[in-house]
């Protein structure tokens, strides 16, 4: 056996004999502020209002705490000094106003996924990859309401009869809660956090998610009005990517973005969000993606934006690409741009839409013009990986084009992909399109 053979089998002989550490603790100062504020939080919570505590600023209740925590100190016997106190009154203020111990992962701007699966493990992604936090949860109950106060937000709610939510917090986060019975462990957050400022085509390409002739190409087909799918895993970059590409859409046009929990951030002047909404508790009332994009045809967009298509709602929007608001985009999960056009024939065929298959696929073939795949490598870091036009039908297969391609190549001793992007050199067949808005020379560059 070669030497990279016999490395291989002692890296799967070491994962198979390796204990894993599934709990973290919090340790020296930030243990000692955690046991302090057990024992004030209860006699402060006599002494305070919560209702009344609400409808003040962190700042104005931090002004209010101070005397209080001072008194309660002083009946404890516990002298801090002022950077514990400073800690701790920080620490309080977030359990009464914010989402506890949540907070400072959420104003950490390296974290960009927190997953909590019950009290006393909490997950964080930072840089691509995951590692345990040391925050702890009180128990289960002190968990349940944290969950419930950022659900209620958005006036949503989680209970025993509705174990399942989604919702956002205000910097557009969002967030996933499911509680028990169903979720075994206790209640479990899932917040994809979301970048402050907002990402461009230049930035994904010096991140090293694409070269300079994609950006190119890709700036084009969003400043004329391509109708274009971006393709990917979970967590790949697709809603990034459908916010760097909102971009390029010119200033003057009417965009309406329809989404299941509100977190596209357009960086357009004549932006309207449309967000679906659920049943109530008697299962009645529930306004689906499908609905919505029925009704914003109605409101004379430009373009519509669908946060993503997961069902029959895939068909609405074709029609919408097909009857004049081209430059209209969507999200979806799946592989390959080749899996990418199976996945919306499924999906056109789990609603009870009664035509033939072929006459989906021509009507998929008409109404895209551009694939972008999206894809996380194993290394943590977030590729464009293809980028592919359809072309339109030859019998009764959908016909497409590549124009770029990433090219594995080979890896680092640290586990950094190293690869490169391909043109494939050809003509692009959405030249037409580019030419219509000036762009068919430079288009034609980037992609030669």
């Amino acid at each position: 056996m070669d030497s990279k053979g016999g490395d291989a089998m002692a890296r799967l002989a070491e994962r198979m004999n390796s204990t894993v550490e599934s709990t973290r603790q919090a340790e020296g100062f930030e243990a000692s502020v955690h046991k302090i504020k057990e024992q004030v939080l209860p006699r402060l919570l006599e002494r305070v209002d919560p209702e009344a505590a609400a409808t003040l600023t962190k700042d104005e209740l931090a002004e209010e705490f101070r005397p209080i925590i001072m008194e309660v100190l002083a009946e404890l016997k516990i002298t801090l000094n002022r950077r514990e106190q400073f800690a701790l009154e920080k620490v309080l203020i977030d359990e009464l106003l914010g989402f506890g111990p949540l907070e400072e992962l959420l104003n950490d701007p390296d974290v960009s996924d927190i997953m909590v699966n019950g009290p006393d493990q909490t997950y964080i992604e930072k840089k691509g990859k995951l590692q345990l936090s040391t925050i702890r949860f009180r128990d289960e109950q002190h968990l349940f309401q944290i969950a419930q106060r950022i659900v209620n937000q958005v006036g949503r709610r989680v209970d025993q009869t509705t174990p399942l939510a989604d919702a956002r917090l205000k910097d557009g986060s969002r967030v996933n809660v499911i509680v028990p019975p169903l979720s075994l462990r206790g209640t479990a957050i899932s917040i994809r956090k979301f970048s402050e400022k907002p990402i461009t085509i230049d930035m994904l390409r010096d991140f090293g998610s694409m070269n300079d002739r994609m950006a190119t190409a890709l700036k084009i087909a969003g400043a004329c009005r391509m109708n274009i799918v971006i393709s990917g895993g979970t967590g790949s970059g697709k809603t990034t990517m459908l916010n760097a590409l909102s971009k390029m859409i010119d200033p003057g046009e009417r965009v309406l973005t329809i989404e299941d929990a509100a977190e596209l951030r357009l960086q357009q002047p004549h932006w309207l969000p449309l967000e679906t909404r659920p049943p109530n508790l008697e299962g009645q009332g529930a306004i689906t993606i499908g609905d919505l994009v029925k009704n914003a045809l109605r409101m004379r967009p430009d373009r519509i934006i669908l946060g993503e298509i997961r069902g029959a709602e895939c068909f609405d929007l074709l029609a919408a690409m097909n009857t004049g608001h081209d430059g209209s985009m969507c999200t979806l999960h799946a592989n390959s741009p080749r899996e990418c056009l199976g996945r919306m024939e499924n999906m056109i065929l789990m609603g009870d839409i009664k035509i033939p298959k072929e006459a989906i696929s021509r009507q998929i073939a008409e109404s895209v013009d551009l694939i972008v795949q999206v894809k996380r490598l194993r290394d943590g870091s977030r590729r464009t990986t293809n980028i592919t036009e359809v072309i339109g039908m030859e019998g009764d297969v959908i016909v497409t084009q590549e124009l770029f391609k990433f090219e594995y190549l080979d890896e680092t001793d640290d586990g950094k992909i190293i690869g490169e992007w391909r043109s494939s050199g050809l003509r692009p067949y959405t030249l037409e399109k580019a030419r219509q808005f000036g762009f068919d020379q430079t288009f034609l560059e980037a992609c030669l």
